[in-house]
């Protein structure tokens, strides 16, 4: 690991993290891979690497599902109260504050995200979610129902029980915010889970592992076993003793989910990607506007499956917002995520830099043209100028696939339907963004957009509270809010004659 250029110290814990073996967390207990293998995770921003993994396979996971079921079928973790499972997911967040500098470290280190978006976004909306959820616990209830059939009084109601045993498969572009999203509504609605962290970033699920042993959670509740996709995911997923299972990641990735997932006909949520219009009419406060789709598409390095990807600007003003993203793109300090000046780190691995130029050429070849960036960033790590394309239309790869990247394709527009039309023209359907100042246009588009967040004069505003997910090919079911309990309880109806 590469600590020449970092200005700051590490933590203790940061350098333990990094110095040795990490093993995986399964029945309360910290193992190794049951065939002894380990793997690579890298520091992104320089292309070595950074720590050696325990490899999770299929015998790991069947071992972790083993343990996950006993703890739900018949330990502890069935007979505890709501109101203590709240009071343990409320000290696991206080837990997650305490240790917030060394998640923020390790997220940077392993991710390549600046530490100071970690500081602020990452560790904060991950203690935020755990305790939204623990207020939950005590709050899942079911209803009476008055039913008329069969000339009789009954008394009838419904229950709202936990799933049972969870699968939950978890990505790299926000790894500690992506787990806490998948473990708080599991443990709120008492529920027990097997995690798999993604390969490229397994360092801070790893250490929350250790803190939900010291908050008191019982052992085999949460099992966690990094590992690849193919293997310990696909295990997973296809598991018979898991109940349901929970994705975020890539569409195609999530259709294989899917068809895993037949053999027992478990339960499957899904946070797959997106393709998202943001739409800047004429009207709107431009001087808001050009810092808000500048934020939209390069926070986390346009690594974000919501990312503002797609820019579509009323053709009166095209040129000028054009001009003021670019400006602002060129700005942007592009450098390692521990250097305190810097502004957008590197993407997290080899691959992910490979895909992204290999659509930056693509675009080149249809005949789009970028205003600023355009290209890889220096000769080491895995960095990318922050990228403004126009010439672009709708036929064009880097406007129908997700790029997942630093990379915007601006298009003008005249046409209000016309442009709505365009702005649907997507299998993808997870957000949108609407600039204007006309407040009847704002919700009138809005409720045309077909995706299942829609921001108004701003973007990328996240809260426990607020549920997010996607129409269309960006997912099933949706993470946070109330609505996420859904997706992790059963309904039981009751009813018994009384008269």
């Amino acid at each position: 690991m590469a600590t020449a250029t970092q200005a700051v110290r590490l933590e203790d814990n940061v350098t333990r993290y990094v110095s040795k073996t990490r093993q995986m967390l399964i029945n309360g207990k910290w193992v190794d891979a049951a065939s002894g293998k380990t793997f690579p995770t890298y520091n992104p921003a320089t292309g070595e690497v950074l720590a050696q993994i325990a490899e999770g396979d299929r015998e790991d996971i069947n071992r972790a599902v083993a343990a996950a079921r006993a703890a739900f079928d018949s330990g502890p973790w069935s007979k505890i109260t709501p109101s203590e499972r709240g009071r343990l997911i409320w000290k696991l967040a206080d837990l997650v504050e305490k240790h917030g500098e060394e998640f923020a470290q390790l997220e940077s280190l392993d991710n390549g995200k600046p530490l100071t978006i970690a500081r602020v976004a990452d560790v904060p909306l991950t203690a935020d979610i755990f305790r939204y959820m623990a207020g939950w616990a005590t709050k899942i209830e079911g209803n009476t129902i008055p039913i008329s059939a069969h000339g009789a009084k009954f008394l009838a109601y419904t229950l709202r029980e936990p799933v049972g045993v969870v699968g939950q498969i978890v990505p790299w572009n926000f790894p500690l915010l992506m787990a806490a999203w998948k473990l708080a509504p599991a443990l709120a609605t008492g529920c027990c889970v097997v995690l798999k962290p993604a390969e490229q970033t397994p360092l801070t699920a790893l250490l929350l592992g250790e803190l939900i042993q010291e908050a008191g959670i019982p052992d085999g509740v949460v099992n966690i076993v990094p590992g690849y996709g193919e293997t310990a995911g696909a295990a997973l997923a296809a598991h018979p003793g898991v109940d349901k299972i929970a994705f975020t990641g890539s569409t195609e990735v999530g259709k294989l989910i899917v068809q895993a997932a037949t053999g027992n006909l478990k339960k499957v949520s899904l946070e797959l990607g997106g393709k998202s219009p943001n739409v800047v009419f004429q009207d709107a406060d431009i001087e808001a506007t050009i810092p808000g789709a500048a934020m939209a598409i390069f926070f986390n390095h346009g690594q974000c499956c919501c990312a503002g990807s797609r820019l579509y600007v009323e053709d009166k003003q095209f040129d000028k917002v054009v001009e003021g993203v670019s400006q602002l793109a060129s700005k942007i300090r592009v450098g390692p995520g521990l250097e305190p000046t810097t502004d957008m780190g590197p993407l997290v691995s080899q691959e992910q830099l490979n895909r992204v130029c290999g659509y930056l050429e693509s675009g080149y070849s249809e005949g789009a043209k970028a205003t600023v960036g355009g290209k890889r960033h220096g000769d080491r790590g895995y960095f990318v100028e922050p990228t403004v394309l126009v010439n672009t239309n709708e036929k064009m790869k880097v406007v129908r696939e997700e790029i997942f990247g630093p990379v915007v394709t601006a298009i003008p527009f005249k046409d209000v339907d016309d442009l709505v039309a365009k702005a649907n023209n997507s299998e993808y359907g997870l957000a949108a963004g609407v600039w204007t100042n006309d407040i009847k246009k704002a919700h009138r588009i809005a409720s045309q957009l077909r995706a299942g967040t829609v921001w108004i004069n701003c973007y990328n505003v996240f809260d426990a509270a607020l549920p997010f997910g996607g129409y269309k090919q960006s997912g099933w079911g949706r993470e946070m809010g109330h609505e996420v309990l859904e997706m992790y309880t059963e309904v039981k109806s009751v009813c018994t004659p009384i008269a």
